[in-house]
């Protein structure tokens, strides 16, 4: 399978959330193709422990690592990093908008927790779009946003609403920009929109000594990834040991239905609607 032209010997990959999990499987992807990263990360001390792989990786394929820390839910700090992969590089080829945070939230309390989620996953990922878009537009070449979304934000389950709302609104987010990319002449930036399934991260090795049986491995959803964007898939929608491909379009269209057919809210959670759930299939 051909590579898109974005991911390509030579070119330039920053990612967010850098120095763990599925940031860093994609760093070390992209580092094999020979492309020149930045790794960012709010964690300087991870992030000088995870990079020198990479390096090295990166090293036998001509490429070369820089590294750097921020805070995604600033601007300025967004702003500051462009100018300077532009200084040393030239150009962005691919930007990875993937640095994310999860803790617990209700409905109606913890208020503080649902602003900071929002302003990590949320806010985050708008500051890299637009610190970065413009200028990857002007540079007239071939490119990848890439956001990190998650399946909460469209099937909404419950349990952590601060959560689902703020990887819902990087679904809209992503779908607009990526119409608006196409509509804007002669734009060879594309959008994407990256949904992981149950995956074994820094995130839930806070709360999972061992990888569950169940749980991808970030390498795997890397390269599910990179094989999704080669066929030039919008939504990468990623299964995992536990849910297929098939089992995802049933839960999504289900979701929808939850409108279309008036039906309650989040009804495949309603005891009253568990058997129909359970019998439902995909038409065709």
């Amino acid at each position: 399978m051909n590579h898109h032209p974005a991911l390509s010997a030579g070119n330039v990959a920053v990612i967010t959330g850098a120095a763990d999990g599925i940031g860093l499987a994609a760093a070390k992807r992209f580092a094999q193709f020979g492309m020149n990263l930045v790794m960012a990360d709010i964690n300087g001390e991870q992030l000088d422990s995870a990079a020198p792989e990479v390096r090295d990786i990166a090293s036998q394929h001509g490429g070369e690592v820089g590294t750097h820390i921020l805070d995604v839910s600033q601007l300025s700090d967004l702003t500051i990093l462009k100018d300077r992969v532009f200084a040393r590089f030239g150009r962005v080829n691919v930007l990875m908008n993937n640095a994310g945070t999860y803790i617990p939230t209700h409905s109606w309390e913890e208020i503080e927790q649902w602003r900071h989620l929002v302003e990590i996953n949320l806010w985050g990922i708008l500051h890299g779009v637009h610190a970065f878009t413009q200028a990857m537009i002007d540079q007239d070449e071939a490119a990848l946003i890439i956001n990190t979304g998650s399946k909460q934000g469209i099937t909404n389950p419950p349990g952590n609403p601060a959560y689902n709302v703020s990887k819902a609104a990087v679904k809209s987010a992503t779908e607009s920009l990526q119409h608006e990319l196409r509509n804007t002449e002669n734009c060879q930036v594309s959008a994407h929109l990256l949904v992981p399934g149950f995956t074994f991260t820094g995130l839930t090795k806070r709360h999972l000594k061992e990888k569950p049986a169940g749980a991808w491995e970030p390498e795997q959803v890397a390269d599910y990834m990179i094989a999704a964007l080669n066929r030039g898939s919008f939504y990468i929608i990623c299964p995992d040991n536990d849910v297929s491909s098939p089992e995802d379009a049933r839960r999504i269209m289900w979701g929808a239905g939850d409108i279309s057919n008036d039906r309650p809210a989040l009804s495949r959670w309603d005891p009253a609607y568990q058997d129909e759930f359970n019998g439902f299939k995909l038409k065709g």
